[in-house]
Formats: C-alpha cells, structure tokens, sequence
C-alpha cells in the first residue's frame, strides 16, 4: 500500500511539473502538442509493447515440450494468484536476466534469457518468474507508460519552447524558463526513474509473497548482479542495451551503474544490497529466518 501511495505521489508530481512548464514557459498551445505527441507515442509503445520488447530481445516462444519446467512453474504460480497464463519466451542471450511486458495479464509475455536459466536453480527461477508475473498483475506496464508519457511531454515541451520561443507575458520571469528548459526534463527523468524503483520494490514483495520463497529470489538478484558483470564486456540484444527497454528487466542490464551519490538518482533499479535486505526483512516475517 505504501509503494502504490508512492507511485501515486510521484505520478502527481510529474503531473504537476508538466503543468508548471507550460504555465511558465507560456506555452499553452505547446503543452498540447507535446502531450498528444508522448501519447501517441507511449500509447503506440504500450499496445504493441509484448510484441517490441520480445522482438528487440530476439525472444522465440517456449513451447511446453521443450521447456516443461517452464510451463508448469508459470502455470502453478498463475492458478496461486488466479490470473491468466502468460505467453512465454526465450531469450538466446547469455546475459542472466527476464523481463515481463504486455498491456494487461490476458496480453502479457515473459521471457528469460538462457544466461539465466544456465545460471538459477529451481527455487531461484521461480522466484524470478513470481516477481516478473507481479509486474504484469500490479499493471507497471500500464504505470510506466503513464510516466513515460508525462516525463517525454516535458521534455518535448521544453524543445518547443527553445525552438518557438517562451511566452510573451512581460511578468514572467525570464530565469525561471531557463530553469526550466534546463532542469525540467532531466527534473521529470529522475521522477520516471523512481517511479521504476519504486514498481520494482513492489513486484519483488509481490513476488516473495507469490512464491513464498523470499531468500530464493534474494540469492537470484545477488547472481544476476554477479552475472551482469561478469558479462559486462560480452555485448547483449539490443533490448539489453536500450535505455528505454532495459528498465524492463529483473536486473539492470551489464550489473548497473551510477551507483553512489548523485548518481544513484538515475538508476533504474533499487541497488540489489537493499533489494535484497528487504527481502530478508520479508522472509523474518513469514518466520523462514529466526
């Protein structure tokens, strides 16, 4: 509840910095121009979304004969929550990562890359796939895509307003629209990226509770961060290697970066130390640690 009113909060916020960019910039007409260009945009991104992300990860789907472990573990997992079954895919990449995506649970796909199923055992997996299924019943794809739009019409707003000039209002202060064309997009790209964070702290306490196996898929994020940098030099898809794509999955791609300080601020996932206290402090909960 506390992370779904932190998601709201910044949603708000980013709102709000949408409407105090066109307020001050003095660009009306600009701000409806940059909403419907995000929307058509995010909106084309979102629909089409299980489609794009397993393309560009070069996934081909998992049939249950020659991933019988697959299935089954999906399919238990489903009935626990009593949700539908999503497609599933495999990636050829030796990166240990998955990721989910799809516009709803009746449109959604996960896929795993091979690096992760050479990498996890049993319980590890199925607590990756128990936090990705969550991302795909907690609706992130739709709230990511709502964020996404809103950073992106800031940032379209701010292009306007350098290339068509700012308002013509004598009162408006001529510092703060250059604030704002400066500050404004990267202001709304922090804001997306908590928003990011904060979704992936909830799907892996949604997914510990899913699986009930909270240790299990803290041991898989300590292997995917290991694995992600072991790996580092070895390339990836070119969903692993898109800004926008990679936000999608488990682990930051190639094991992060921007870890400390200020540039922690513009990491798309929560550092795995604290992802993985949290899950302990879940685990002391359900009694799996005295």
């Amino acid at each position: 509840m506390l992370k779904s009113f932190k998601t709201f909060v910044l949603l708000a916020a980013l709102s709000g910095l949408l409407l105090l960019a066109g307020q001050a910039l003095g660009q009306e007409q600009g701000l409806y121009i940059a909403l419907f260009i995000a929307l058509v945009m995010n909106v084309g991104s979102y629909w089409f979304s299980d489609k794009l992300a397993i393309k560009m990860a070069r996934g081909r789907e998992a049939s249950p004969q020659e991933y019988p472990w697959y299935h089954s573990m999906v399919q238990e997992l489903s009935l626990r929550i009593g949700q539908p079954m999503p497609r599933l895919f495999v990636s050829p990449s030796p990166q240990p990562n998955a990721f989910a995506t799809g516009r709803n649970p009746r449109h959604a796909a996960v896929c795993v890359n091979q690096g992760l199923i050479d990498l996890l055992d049993r319980d590890e997996m199925e607590g990756v796939l128990a936090h990705e299924l969550s991302h795909v019943y907690n609706r992130d794809i739709l709230i990511g895509t709502i964020a996404a739009t809103l950073a992106t019409a800031i940032t379209f707003l701010a292009r306007f307003a350098f290339f068509f000039g700012g308002g013509r209002d004598r009162e408006s202060n001529p510092f703060a629209q250059i604030a704002l064309l400066i500050l404004g997009p990267i202001a709304a790209m922090l804001i997306q990226f908590a928003v990011t964070r904060s979704r992936e702290t909830q799907a892996d306490a949604s997914g510990a509770q899913l699986s009930g196996k909270p240790l299990a898929l803290a041991s898989a994020l300590q292997k995917l961060e290991a694995g992600g940098r072991a790996r580092i030099r070895m390339g990836g898809t070119p969903a692993e290697t898109s800004p926008a794509f990679s936000q999608l999955y488990i682990s930051a791609p190639f094991g992060g970066a921007a870890t400390r300080g200020v540039g922690s601020l513009f990491r798309t996932h929560p550092k795995t130390e604290v992802r993985v206290a949290n899950l302990h402090e879940i685990a002391r909960r359900m009694g799996q640690i005295g």
